[in-house]
């Protein structure tokens, strides 16, 4: 009866030592199952919001612009700065603030560009040197924006542009109203958002960063003093040289006053 009973013993020894790994490998499964219905909700997430965010892209500029304190511009197109000077001169606000000009870029280029509206560019716009990006265009506009004491802005950019702009602008000046001036090119067609590529390659990475952009607002406080904001953007939003060493009248002013020349 003894060898009967080790028997019986070794093999229930046997068989619960046996169901071990197949707990194992169950949960493994889950994990594996969870893992892949997550990364399935996250894709369908994605492309569902990626449709809301390029449907809700405006297809047509404006009819009629509200008047608002002032006016600024985000660099990245000629016909943006066009627009916008032409809001100023409609009286669609008092004063344009161009942000992100590149520093080889000067007042009397863009007064050959807009020549009927040189008067204008002469004593109600200013130019920002300082940005570098998106961030960098709401912290400089920030700036602009406290030192005339605007509280109502008309933010001109590309209507693709658009979103990532507001949110970035929203974030940086949370008591400020924002009136949204999109420019349309016949470059983009939005309207074939879901079909044609040329759309989606340049809606797709600017739905991704505004996805960022609103992610990072949850999380900093300001972005003048944020290291996501230097992360994300590879380098620091604004440039650290003072506004009044940039541009090509500041360099200029510094050759007639004796200061080092390209050559020195």
């Amino acid at each position: 009866m003894a060898m009967i009973g080790s028997g019986n013993d070794h093999l229930t020894v046997g068989r619960a030592g046996a169901s071990v790994p197949r707990g194992r490998l169950s949960r493994r499964r889950i994990l594996l199952l969870a893992a892949v219905v997550s990364a399935a909700a996250a894709i369908i997430l994605f492309v569902c919001g990626y449709a809301r965010f390029a449907a809700g892209i405006e297809a047509r500029e404006p009819v009629g612009t509200p008047r608002t304190d002032a006016i600024v511009v985000v660099t990245g197109g000629s016909q943006r700065v066009g627009d916008a000077i032409g809001l100023l001169g409609a009286d669609r606000g008092a004063r344009l603030l161009i942000s992100g000009v590149n520093e080889k870029t000067s007042r009397e280029e863009l007064a050959r560009l807009n020549p009927a509206s040189r008067d204008l560019l002469g004593c109600c716009v200013d130019l920002d040197y300082r940005a570098r990006n998106t961030i960098g265009n709401a912290i400089e506009t920030r700036r602009w924006a406290r030192q005339h004491g605007f509280r109502s802005l008309l933010v001109v950019t590309s209507n693709y542009h658009m979103p990532r702009t507001l949110a970035e602008f929203g974030h940086a000046m949370p008591g400020v109203r924002f009136v949204a001036h999109p420019v349309v090119t016949d470059q983009l067609d939005t309207s074939g958002w879901w079909h044609r590529w040329s759309t989606v390659k340049v809606l797709m990475p600017e739905y991704a960063k505004y996805l960022v952009a609103r992610l990072r607002s949850l999380v900093e406080n300001d972005p003048e003093n944020s290291h996501l904001s230097v992360i994300i953007g590879g380098r620091k939003p604004v440039s650290p040289k003072p506004a009044e060493v940039l541009g090509p009248e500041a360099e200029r002013r510094s050759h007639l006053h004796g200061g080092p020349s390209r050559d020195g």
